[in-house]
């Protein structure tokens, strides 16, 4: 009978041990800066939707956009913090990726705005820009050539006539612009102005787009638990935020795939180059 009962406890303990093992998550952060600054960002958040959830969330850094959509693609990812056009770019091949909630601006505002920067002291004429040199995050970055090239039209004229290099982060298009490598560069306008202090302006500034989002994998992710990760971050206030990361730590609000129609417009309207053309 003790034997029994012992070969009983042990298979509630595979079973035990079995789900335990299914609640884990894996977690893509989105390469905008360094893999230890973005880390020690992400981090807080992760700890409090554990504690939240009982989830166990595990933190798989990638070094650019393309990695991140082909894990996703390939049911490696459950979760990633995507900006506006790598989710489109996603959700194209991934029709089960599905935003949760977009994260708030400092402003307190569930959007975000892209940015064309240069030397403080500088003062380019965008109207009748040619062989400026100017840098680029990434070709799936939203702030990268879909933003900048529509911001130089948008002045009379185009990001082709000039000379564009990707550089992959946000920080180091600043850094390259600070340090007089490229004469311009474009990215995310809240990071770009934390480069103030070392000399760097915001020349041009896109519309409102879509806040950077957490979104789930419907393939991997049961809808029970997204529910609870999307309730866990918009409850999420006060004392509970204000350590996390720059671009996580306001608050959060539901994120639906109809915020992106506006942007699914200009998308069709591009052409976006994967490399530079010097």
């Amino acid at each position: 009978m003790y034997a029994g009962r012992g070969l009983v406890m042990a298979l509630v303990a595979a079973v035990v041990c079995g789900s335990a093992r299914a609640e884990s998550l894996t977690f893509a952060p989105l390469p905008m800066e360094s893999p230890e600054t973005v880390v020690k960002q992400v981090k807080p958040m992760l700890a409090h939707l554990e504690k939240t959830t009982g989830i166990d969330i595990r933190i798989d850094y990638s070094s650019d956009y393309a990695e991140i959509l082909q894990k996703f693609a390939d049911g490696k990812l459950d979760l990633a913090y995507l900006g506006p056009l790598p989710y489109l770019t996603l959700r194209d091949r991934v029709a089960q990726a599905t935003p949760l909630v977009h994260f708030k601006e400092k402003s307190g505002s569930a959007t975000y705005t892209c940015a064309i920067v240069a030397p403080a002291d500088a003062k380019p004429d965008l109207s009748r820009l040619k062989k400026h040199k100017v840098a680029l995050t990434q070709p799936l970055s939203t702030c990268g050539f879909l933003s900048t090239d529509g911001l130089l039209r948008q002045a009379g004229s185009r990001l082709d006539d000039n000379l564009y290099r990707y550089l992959d982060k946000h920080d180091e298009v600043a850094l390259a612009v600070t340090r007089g490598e490229f004469e311009l560069g474009g990215l995310k306008t809240a990071i770009g102005r934390k480069y103030a202090h070392m000399g760097l302006a915001v020349i041009a500034e896109s519309g409102p787009l879509p806040g950077f989002a957490l979104v789930a994998n419907a393939k991997t992710v049961s809808k029970e638990r997204m529910d609870q990760l999307r309730d866990a971050l918009v409850a999420a206030e006060g004392d509970t935020i204000k350590g996390w990361g720059d671009n996580i730590r306001f608050g959060a609000v539901a994120a639906f795939d109809g915020d992106y129609d506006g942007l699914r417009r200009l998308r069709r309207q591009a052409n976006i180059p994967e490399t530079g053309n010097f």
